[in-house]
């Protein structure tokens, strides 16, 4: 399965799925990082691996052309949003076979939605006083976190909790939760029917 990872921030979750290829845990391989900000700590990530850079500036429709023979020229499988701060447009959804999954930093549907991303959602775990929280993959659709859920795990709340403390636990779950749900699909196994996802 060839993998196109898209992304805006640092990388880790980038990183997450790279090294679960190299150590034998997902069956794939990262062909292609996508970047909406060309000084992105992933894009420095993948140019130190080899492996393609496309960054995206302004609006995706304005490159859509571009990015469609990119996708199509490294033979791309799926993509895997990883903080990518831009929505996908419908044109790219409803490509076939492309697969598009997300990973989410809380338990959808909750906590999800326009705006909610990054830090905004850890702020509003902690002020809805919710004892759990944790991290979604689910299949992209064309509304914002709304998308079939293909696995989540959770992490405890801690009442001493800041956004900063819940944030890091999230992520580390998200680097193990990830690369899991990428396998499901580099094996085949999993079906979809309408909104339910089995495996």
């Amino acid at each position: 399965m060839r993998i196109a990872v898209f992304a805006s921030g640092s990388g880790s979750n980038f990183q997450s799925i790279v090294d679960a290829t190299l150590e034998g845990r997902l069956d794939a391989r990262v062909e292609l990082c996508v970047s909406s900000r060309p000084d992105a700590g992933v894009v420095d990530r993948a140019r130190l691996l080899g492996i393609p850079v496309l960054v995206l500036s302004g609006s995706i429709d304005v490159h859509l052309a571009e990015l469609k023979e990119t996708l199509e020229t490294q033979k791309i499988d799926i993509i895997a949003l990883a903080g990518f701060l831009k929505k996908i447009p419908s044109e790219l959804i409803q490509l076939d076979p492309l697969r598009i999954l997300n990973i989410h930093p809380a338990l959808l549907p909750q906590f999800g939605g326009p705006g909610m991303y990054g830090m905004r959602v850890h702020e509003a775990v902690l002020a809805a006083k919710e004892t759990i929280s944790g991290a979604t993959v689910h299949i992209v659709d064309e509304e914002y976190d709304s998308g079939p859920i293909v696995m989540q795990r959770t992490v405890p709340v801690l009442p001493t909790d800041t956004a900063t403390d819940l944030a890091a636990r999230v992520l580390k779950i998200e680097h193990e939760l990830y690369p899991e749900a990428l396998q499901l699909f580099a094996k085949n196994q999993i079906t979809i029917n309408g909104r339910k996802v089995s495996y």
